[in-house]
């Protein structure tokens, strides 16, 4: 997700798109991206820390981008973390 004050052409794009279908309410959008990385760790808090060093080195630009590591349960793999 682009940090507060980053321009967002892409959300900016979508707001407008919305608007013209009618969806009136609407203030503002925040176009993101989400990766879905699944790892072997021996816990959870391993494998936080090791989704949050590569969203912190590669997956996200931590000059214009913030990014979340949260946990998802999955059936293949209990600690699949999106980033």
């Amino acid at each position: 997700m682009p940090k507060e004050g980053v321009n967002d052409p892409e959300g900016e794009a979508i707001l407008g798109g919305l608007r013209d279908l009618g969806y009136d309410t609407i203030s503002r959008v925040r176009s993101g991206k989400r990766f879905q990385v699944v790892l072997s760790a021996n816990d959870e808090a391993q494998a936080v820390s090791l989704a949050t060093s590569m969203a912190d080195r590669l997956l996200a630009n931590p000059v214009i981008e913030s990014f979340l590591v949260e946990r998802v349960q999955s059936n293949d793999s209990p600690l699949e973390l999106p980033v």
